[in-house]
This record gives structure tokens, sequence and C-alpha cells, in this order.
């Protein structure tokens, strides 16, 4: 059954998995806040549409309550799909992950265009690191007090580790390209 959902029904029964329940809004807004820095952070309507598929899987189990003047509905994973979630774990292939780089592809082809340009783009591209790892350093202080070992957000604390340690290495690759290109540019190559 679980080897016809997509690698984000996976991501959201993750999601759910920290003992709450959740709307479909306050999971795209844990996604937006979790799986941004390393995945794709699903859509709105793709959040709607990958909770009706889990639900028809009765993988995730809808909890209709009136609230406020209007009906909420929360979601919660079910037995079967925290079973889903730790068989695709266990038995699904990890794969190499694909690297989709817009930064490293112009660069790759930067002969094509002006130097200044492509040095601009780079200095872009550090203060965008230097926003997302203010973020995740947020994200991951707000882990603290529950990310020892058998605690509930040790592995994401182990992600966002991994995270911190990946911007930053991308500062200094970045920085050491700037670099490279400012002496090509000095030099007069091109």
């Amino acid at each position: 059954m679980s080897q016809d959902l997509p690698v984000t029904s996976y991501a959201l029964l993750g999601l759910l998995t920290f003992g709450d329940e959740l709307t479909g809004y306050e999971l795209k807004q844990r996604a937006d806040n979790t799986l941004r820095f390393y995945w794709v952070a699903p859509a709105m309507s793709q959040i709607y549409s990958e909770l009706a598929r889990l639900t028809s899987h009765g993988l995730v189990e809808p909890t209709s309550s009136d609230g406020e003047g209007r009906r909420t509905t929360t979601y919660r994973i079910t037995a079967d799909g925290r079973s889903a979630l730790s068989d695709w774990i266990a038995e699904s292939r990890v794969g190499f992950p694909v690297l989709k780089h817009t930064v490293l592809l112009r660069l790759l082809i930067g002969h094509v265009g002006e130097p200044g340009r492509i040095e601009a783009m780079l200095e872009e591209y550090v203060a965008e690191l230097a926003v997302a790892l203010d973020d995740l350093r947020e994200v991951r202080d707000s882990l603290r007090g529950a990310d020892g070992p058998g605690e509930a957000f040790h592995y994401p604390s182990v992600v966002a580790d991994w995270g911190l340690d990946y911007f930053a290495a991308e500062t200094r690759h970045t920085r050491d390209a700037l670099e490279r290109l400012s002496i090509t540019t000095h030099s007069g190559e091109r």
C-alpha cells in the first residue's frame, strides 16, 4: 500500500509524528519551518491533496470540531501511518540526493555572462545564506531542552545541526569562488 505514495506524503506523515494533531494550515507552517531547509516545502494545495490521499489510505485520521463559528479539521497519524512510515524508512532505497543548485548552474556557464553580474549573484547568495543560517539557528534553538537522546526532538536537532554545517560550508565555498573569480577578473582573463 505504501509503495504508491510520493515522498512528500512520507514527509507529511513524519511531521505528524511529534504527538500532536495539526490542521492543514498548521502542517504547512511546520513544513515551512522545517522542510524548507532540506526538502521542498509543499504548497498549501499540495498539503490538502496529500492529506486527502493519506486519509483515503487510512494513514491519517481527520477529526472535525466546531469552534469560533467555523469548522476545523485536525489530522493525526494512525497506527497504519506509523507502520507505513517505518516501512518506508526501513525498506525503500535511500538514493543519492539530486542537487538542483541554480547558483552552481549559472556559475558553470558564467563565461557567457558578465563577470560583474556573476560576482554580484554570488554575493547575493552569500547574503541569502546568512538569512537561512539565522532562520535555522532559531529553529535549532527552539529544539533545545528536548533534543537529547531519546527525547522528542533529538533527530530533528541532528538534522538542524547538519543543515547549519551545510549552509556554513555553502558560504565558505561561495566566498572561495568569489575570491577565485576576483583573481581571474583582476588578471584580465575572462
